[in-house]
């Protein structure tokens, strides 16, 4: 059975810490050890290409962005971002308000702008084009460092284990032999030690104990991600380090993770995967933009879904209705319906949704036989879509 009313996630209880060794194997080596060896200003650029990024930013000029300046700085702060004029200039964005209209700052601004982007340029983080390979690979790290970072102080991350009990799966606990267990599953030092407590000088039906084991089949899931304009700066960054925590702890478990990023329509896509660098560095390239289609995105999450008898789930994050078609919501749940004729559960993390969106996701998750999550803190999305991992 399923909630009708969202699941509003009030504490966590804590995790264990998860093992293994993450691989990077399509990015630089020398970038990461450069990164870990805590090169302060390498990890300033990262975090400042991030946030550059999730602005919407693809590329920039010295001279486009002194133009901006003179004209409001107060606009290009909201298009480029603080911390991209930041490292550029050396000055706070008050200060820059505050002095913009003088010469001789604009002289001073101008020149610390292309000296700025030269640093940038020398260290091939960006070029004419914009953001190069290396930057973005740069980023992806950051992004990555910065969620581990977040989450591991907070109960480390998510070594879950699906819910459903299975023959194929791991022990976890021993519980009272009952009939119809499999003799392989038989606990003998549980059971051998029950009869000696109860000084039996025979094992009686009575102490028997078997393993328990939970699910290890296979598990698809795709991270259906909202990448519309209302989900720019802060919204983006918090659901591309969600889609990190999901990918890293779903990988680990070997599980398959997909990734859908949808905006007018599905605009990135990443088959069911377990390279977690390839996911990664998908995240971090996503810009946002335009209005939000979820019947594209679900229609399409039905062609990445394997066929065959697994588990398979996906997960919706969106702070907004759908916004496109004719009618949009009944073309939503009928796209939700036919998905759970196929097998596929769907839940859906809401960030501040209206009332009437409200309305929709409960119907979403209703139709679809998942979870509906509202997170009125982007910070904990993260551990909201670690939660619905763990309640497969």
């Amino acid at each position: 059975m399923f909630p009708d009313a969202p699941t509003e996630v009030k504490a966590f209880s804590a995790i264990e810490e998860l093992q293994g060794k993450l691989r990077f194997t399509e990015l630089d080596d020398a970038l990461l050890h450069t990164v870990l060896d805590n090169d302060k200003n390498l990890i300033e650029e990262g975090r400042v290409i991030t946030d550059s990024i999730n602005k919407g930013v693809q590329a920039f000029t010295p001279n486009m962005l002194f133009e901006q300046l003179v004209k409001s700085y107060r606009i290009t702060e909201e298009l480029f971002g603080e911390k991209l004029l930041r490292y550029l200039t050396g000055y706070s964005g008050d200060y820059i308000a505050r002095n913009m209209n003088i010469p001789e700052f604009q002289r001073d601004i101008k020149r610390k702008l292309e000296e700025g982007f030269q640093r940038l340029k020398d260290k091939q983080l960006v070029d004419e084009e914009g953001w190069t390979k290396k930057g973005i690979e740069l980023a992806s790290l950051m992004l990555y460092m910065d969620e581990l970072d977040h989450l591991v102080p907070k109960g480390n991350w998510g070594d879950y284990v699906h819910k459903k009990k299975s023959h194929h799966g791991v022990p976890f606990e021993q519980v009272k032999w009952q009939k119809g267990t499999r003799y392989r599953d038989i606990a003998v030092k549980g059971t051998v030690k029950t009869a000696l407590r109860r000084q039996h000088n025979e094992i009686l039906v009575d102490d028997l104990r078997s393993h328990r084991r939970e699910n290890k089949g296979k598990t698809t899931i795709i991270y259906a991600m909202d990448a519309s304009g209302s989900m720019k700066g802060g919204k983006i960054e918090a659901s591309k380090k969600a889609g990190i925590a999901l990918a890293f702890t779903a990988i680990n478990r070997k599980d398959k993770v997909g990734l859908l990023v949808f905006k007018d329509k599905v605009v990135e896509e990443v088959l069911p995967t377990t390279s977690f660098s390839s996911l990664l560095e998908t995240l971090i390239r996503i810009r946002p933009g335009k209005e939000t289609d979820f019947v594209s995105t679900v229609k399409r999450a039905l062609a990445l879904f394997p066929k065959g008898n697994e588990t398979k789930h996906l997960i919706v994050l969106s702070d907004a209705i759908p916004t496109i078609g004719k009618n949009p919501e009944t073309e939503t749940l009928q796209a939700i319906a036919d998905a759970a004729d196929q097998g596929i559960t769907i839940s859906l993390i809401g960030i501040s949704l209206e009332p009437q969106g409200l309305a929709l996701a409960q119907k979403i998750v209703e139709v679809g036989k998942g979870r509906l999550y509202i997170a009125k803190n982007i910070e904990e999305l993260d551990r909201i879509i670690l939660e619905d991992y763990s309640a497969l």
